[in-house]
């Protein structure tokens, strides 16, 4: 009988197998707390994980859903995105039944995180899979005697079989800041948002939920006390200059992200705040 989660390696680096009776598979790195991949009952892969993507326990891993934490892209002094994805995160609880199977891990401050970010903080990114569907939560607590501010994403890597064949519904009408052209702050009007050149938007106060459509698939993507979604693909020129990307990956996939990242979350001492989102695979 086949464990409902394995330790293995990747690329020489630990991960998790989660696999359900279903048939619904995910991996997870031990290495940035981050799913490499997913793949819903029946189904077939739905995260993009770069076959270009370095795997040396320093370097964070271009695909999968990292995540982005204590700070969102360039939105502060820290590096960008954060320390989350490249820091040794450890499994802590794990639980499996007939349909789902579930691990949650952990990461801490420690001497490393506090010469970047001088605060003791508790994260944990609970990953759970079964039939269709892949929920993600990220928990912070602020175990310190001080308040911190933070911004984060679930940056979310979408395999798709054809990035400008994909659309994006439940968007329009959405103010969101383009990193594209300066930061510029627009309104979307477009019923569905597709992709035909470098797109990096943050778009603010989004809907719940939003469907990824392809000619013969579609995903929808539910988010809960994340107030914004990124929606990003870099186009032939940008992708050129990710060395950890092959030339055309651009082709083969689409960030959409849950995020909090406008309004910086603000953790009092003692308190905590949650962020969820979950994938169906439609």
């Amino acid at each position: 009988m086949t464990e409902a989660i394995e330790s293995a390696e990747l690329h020489g680096q630990p991960v998790l197998k989660l696999q359900t009776p279903d048939g619904a598979v995910a991996l997870v790195s031990l290495f940035g707390g981050q799913v490499l991949s997913w793949r819903p009952a029946g189904g077939s892969e739905r995260l993009y994980l770069s076959p270009l993507a370095v795997f040396d326990g320093r370097t964070a891993l271009r695909g999968g859903v990292p995540v982005c934490f204590p700070q969102f892209a360039a939105c502060g002094p820290l590096p960008k995105h954060g320390f989350a994805r490249n820091r040794p995160w450890t499994l802590v609880a794990q639980r499996s039944g007939p349909d789902f199977v579930l691990v949650t891990l952990r990461l801490t401050d420690d001497d490393a995180t506090r010469a970047l970010w001088p605060h003791a903080f508790v994260a944990e990114l609970s990953v759970g899979i079964g039939g269709g569907r892949l929920d993600l939560e990220l928990e912070v607590d602020n175990p310190g005697d001080a308040s911190f501010q933070f911004t984060a994403a679930l940056h979310t890597y979408l395999q798709v079989r054809e990035v400008e064949a994909t659309r994006i519904e439940g968007l329009r009408g959405l103010e969101y800041r383009d990193s594209a052209d300066g930061d510029a702050l627009k309104r979307e009007t477009a019923i569905s948002v597709t992709v035909e050149d470098e797109v990096d938007r943050i778009y603010h106060n989004a809907p719940a939920t939003l469907l990824v459509r392809e000619d013969q698939r579609s995903l929808g993507i539910h988010a809960e006390n994340f107030p914004d979604v990124v929606v990003w693909n870099p186009w032939e020129h940008k992708c050129a200059a990710l060395p950890d990307m092959p030339a055309d990956g651009f082709r083969r996939m689409l960030c959409v992200e849950a995020g909090a990242i406008r309004q910086p979350v603000e953790l009092a001492p003692g308190a905590s705040w949650w962020g969820r989102q979950t994938l169906v695979a439609l």
